[in-house]
Order: C-alpha cells, then sequence, then structure tokens
C-alpha cells in the first residue's frame, strides 16, 4: 500500500515543508507492529516527488480479533491494498499537511494550488472504474485507473478488481491530502474501527470546502458513515443537506447506487454490526428516492420521503426455495450446502413435511454464527426439524450427503472454478443422487440493468457468471450425464430483454424403468 505525490512547476520544492520532512533524511518509523516509510525521489526547486508506503504486520490485522481464530481470516487483501487501515497508518506521518500548519514561514503556501500528480494503490474496490472517476473529477483532476495483467493458468477472470489510480490536477497539498483520507475508505467500503460521532466530525473537517458541491456526495456519506442513526444526525446538523438531495439528479443517484452490489444484505444495522451489501439489490437507491425525484408525481421537490423498503434479492431467493421444497410430496431430508451462516437452514426448518436438515459448511466461523441461529430455534412455534450444522464441502465425497430427498446449492456454484464444475455435477447426480436438486445462481445479462461494466462480476469471490442460455446449455449437459430431467425459473423483478437477477434450477430425479 503506497501513495506517490508528485508536485510540478515554480515553487514545487516548498511541499517538502508543507510535509514537515526533510528531503535529505528517510522518514522510517515502526508504531504497533506497522512500518511507515516517506522517502523522496525527486526534490528539487521545480519538482518535488515523496513516495508513501506501510507495511503492517498481516497477523497483527487479525490477533485477538473476533474472526481471529478463523485460519481463513489470514488470508486476506488487508495487508495490501491501500484502505481506511492505509490513512491511519500514515496519518501521523502527515499531520502538519493534513491540519495545513506548517512552520511559519510557509503559512502562505498552505492555500497554494501546485499542479500535483497523486499515485495511489493497489486498491481492492467494488466500485466500477466509471463511479470511481466520478468522485474524483469534479475535484477538477484527469483520473486514470490501471490494472494488473493476469496470468493464470486457465480461465478464470477477465480482468482483476484491483487498481491502481493516478490523479493529476491543480490542489493545494492539504485539500488533497484531505480529500483522498476521505475518498480512499470510500472506495475500498471497509472501516476497521468503530464508526461514531467522530466520523461525522472528520467528514465535515476534511470535507471542508469540496464536499457540498460534489454530485457524488450522497454516495460518500452514506459509505463513511454507514449507519442509518449516524447519517440521519449527520443530516440534522448539516440541515439544508436533505432537502438538497431531493434535487439532485436521479439518475446519477440511481446510477451510482445501483453499481454498489456486493454479496451479503442491506438493511439498518446496528452500530458495531458488519457492513454487507445485498448483491444485485433490487435497486435500492432508486426505490428510495424516487419518491423525490420523479417528476410528475406530486412530490415535494424540497422534501425527501423514503419509500417502503425493496423486499431484498436474498430473500426473494430464500422465498423461491421454500416454496418449491414445500410443494414437494416427499422432503424429510434435506442438504442445504454452503449453508453459510444458516440462514435459509433456518427457514426450511418451518416447513411442514421436513424431519432432517444438513447444514453444510467449510468455514468453522460461520458454523459458530449457525450454531447460534439454530439455538433461538429450540422451544420455538412451527420448527419441525432443527438443522445440524456440519463441516463438509462439494470438493470431498462424504456418505452423509447420499440419497437425501433434497439438497440445495443457493449461490454457490459461481463461487466454484468452472473447469470443476462438471466433476462436482457428476458426484451430486450419480453419487450422492437427491431426488430433487435446486441450483440457484447470478443471471449474467441482468448485470446490463445495474449499470455494471462489462465483465465485471457481482462479487469479489466469484468465478463465473453466466446467461441465460450458458446455464441452460450446462443444465442439458449436467442432465445428460445424470438421470434427471431440469426446469429454470427467474427470481426477482423482471427487465425486458435481460430477464430477472436470479437464476434458479429445478433438477428431478427421473424415475427409473424396472419393467
Amino acid at each position: 500500500m503506497h501513495l506517490i505525490l508528485k508536485a510540478s512547476g515554480a515553487d514545487a520544492g516548498v511541499v517538502s515543508h508543507l510535509l514537515a520532512k526533510n528531503p535529505l533524511n528517510i522518514y522510517d518509523r515502526v508504531d504497533k507492529g506497522v512500518r511507515v516509510r516517506m522517502v523522496y525521489t525527486t526534490a528539487t526547486e521545480n519538482e518535488t516527488e515523496v513516495l508513501i508506503h506501510a507495511e503492517p504486520d498481516p497477523v497483527d490485522l487479525v490477533r485477538g480479533t473476533p474472526d481471529g481464530y478463523d485460519i481463513t481470516q489470514y488470508i486476506n487483501d488487508r495487508e495490501f491494498v491501500t484502505s481506511s487501515l492505509f490513512c491511519s497508518y500514515i496519518r501521523a506521518a502527515l499531520g502538519t499537511a493534513l491540519n495545513g500548519k506548517p512552520k511559519e514561514d510557509y503559512v502562505q503556501w498552505v492555500g497554494h494550488a501546485f499542479e500535483l500528480e497523486l499515485t495511489f494503490g493497489p486498491v481492492a474496490s467494488d466500485l466500477p472504474d466509471r463511479v470511481v472517476e466520478e468522485l474524483f473529477s469534479p475535484l477538477g483532476y484527469a483520473v486514470s485507473v490501471e490494472r494488473g495483467e493476469l496470468s493464470y493458468s486457465f480461465d478464470l477472470k477477465n480482468r482483476s478488481t484491483v487498481r491502481h489510480i493516478i490523479l493529476r490536477g491543480r490542489n493545494t497539498v492539504q485539500h488533497a491530502l484531505r480529500q483522498l483520507f476521505l475518498l480512499i475508505p470510500v472506495l475500498d467500503n471497509y472501516k476497521h474501527y468503530f464508526i461514531s460521532e467522530d466520523e461525522i466530525d472528520k467528514i465535515k473537517r476534511y470535507g471542508e470546502g469540496w464536499l457540498d458541491a460534489h454530485p457524488l456526495k450522497e454516495l460518500i456519506v452514506k459509505r463513511t458513515l454507514r449507519f442509518a442513526e449516524l447519517i440521519r444526525q449527520y443530516e440534522r446538523q448539516e440541515g439544508a443537506w436533505a432537502p438538497a438531495f431531493g434535487q439532485l439528479n436521479a439518475e446519477a443517484i440511481e446510477r451510482t447506487l445501483d453499481t454498489v452490489v456486493q454479496e451479503g444484505e442491506l438493511r439498518v444495522r446496528d452500530v458495531g454490526e458488519p457492513q454487507k451489501f445485498d448483491s444485485e439489490s433490487e435497486s435500492c437507491g432508486k426505490q428510495m428516492y424516487r419518491e423525490s425525484t420523479d417528476a410528475g408525481t406530486g412530490t415535494d421537490a424540497d422534501t425527501v420521503k423514503l419509500s417502503e423498503p425493496p423486499v431484498r434479492l436474498n430473500e426473494l431467493r430464500y422465498r423461491a426455495i421454500t416454496d418449491v421444497v414445500a410443494a414437494l410430496p416427499v422432503k424429510r431430508s434435506i442438504v442445504d450446502m454452503g449453508a453459510g451462516e444458516g440462514k435459509l437452514s433456518a427457514r426450511l426448518a418451518h416447513i411442514p413435511g421436513v424431519e432432517a436438515i444438513l447444514a453444510v459448511e467449510p468455514s468453522g466461523q460461520s458454523r459458530l454464527r449457525a450454531m447460534e441461529r439454530f439455538a433461538k430455534l429450540e422451544g420455538r412455534s412451527g420448527v419441525v426439524a432443527m438443522p445440524e450444522p456440519i463441516i463438509g464441502s462439494l470438493f470431498y465425497f462424504d456418505e452423509q450427503m447420499q440419497n437425501q430427498d433434497v439438497m440445495i446449492l443457493c449461490e454457490v456454484i459461481e463461487h466454484i472454478e468452472e473447469y470443476r464444475l462438471n466433476g462436482i455435477m457428476d458426484t451430486i447426480m450419480n453419487d450422492y443422487q437427491p431426488e430433487v436438486l435446486l441450483v440457484t445462481t447470478p443471471n449474467k445479462e441482468y448485470n446490463e440493468v445495474y449499470a455494471m461494466e462489462q465483465e465485471s462480476f457481482r462479487h469479489h469471490d466469484h468465478r463465473f457468471e453466466w446467461t441465460r442460455a450458458e446455464l441452460a446449455s450446462r443444465c442439458e449437459e449436467w442432465t445428460q450425464q445424470g438421470n434427471y430431467g431440469y426446469k429454470i425459473r427467474g427470481v426477482g423483478e423482471n427487465a425486458e430483454g435481460y430477464g430477472q437477477p436470479t437464476q434458479l434450477v429445478i433438477f428431478e430425479r427421473r424415475k427409473e424403468n424396472h419393467s
């Protein structure tokens, strides 16, 4: 993780004084296991270039955290990417520049705009390149986004989600750094610290002089404050800010919010709860602001009204699956493969006729949360079967999963390398042999409805996403190898020409003819 600040033109050498770091010395500090270095690669009267680099201890990043017991937490990108962690690491080194308080002889230069080039990365962002550009171009920057070339031995992904960003334009050093300290966490969409009212003060301090006029202020505020109560508190303090949102360009709001698509769920959360976004979240931004932005509705343009929150796509998937299961004549035993935290399994537990549910999940952390969820089912009315959390994976044969009535793979197959799927489906259909197999997966065509970039995926861990025709072709191929028929349904809001956001496949085992 690094930031390169380059100033050129007359008096560019003054920048070192604004940073309060001598170009002849290397700044090298270690604090709480993090090494921060500042090195001047150029220091002349007309050009200054400084590299700011942070190197944390990857083990310290998860040691002592609630997730620290799960070995998979040690495999992540936090030690590499430019995020809120990086900003916190380098804040002390750049304190003089951020506060605009150099030595008295150089105070006059705090408000001086230099020709700047800011290069930072790598950035792991769920935002497409277009939205990244829209975050920085209103600040007067020309924006370049660069991606590394991938060299997989098989076709895994066509484009890397990790990018380096280069900004070029005139700005003061203080404003440039303050903007980065606010927008880098917006890009990364991850906060490593408890978000409190102090974050409101940070927005006001670092956003002074530019944020109010920014066309994507709403997106910046929401991804900075995260929690509904903090956002409301900020609105109250800003006063005129909320009405101003009613007058924002509706298309820009819809276009931007619809691209924030990660797996999980979007809802009002309690403070301290981790943030998630619903993958393909049924145009949450559109629904919330349509009343205040649609022309001809009779809505006061100076009042923002929040309509009823839309049903999350994840909820629609669960409903579709439980409806299918409930309608089956035989459903005594169910395998929920890739059960995660047990949300679907907990719903299946209420379906009459179900007697046993295996909630299969490889992640120890997710299984523990599933166990907590299942424990709350005990003694509840309507619960007909207690789910049993077990460790397991599609990559390993498990005789417990043989000859079950129903097997479910809800949003699972797209997390598996495509070249391995034929073997997995062969195992399911010819070894496990469930009477009914339910599979859901994203409809790639619908990504255009979300204004996603071509070839980008809805989640960073997706190995592929298929069109409706591609899925049908694969289903045809699989059922030729196994004794199954299939039908495909759509889940979610239909868009003409694109279908529905999720595809649900119902595989039914054919009755063997013994005559």
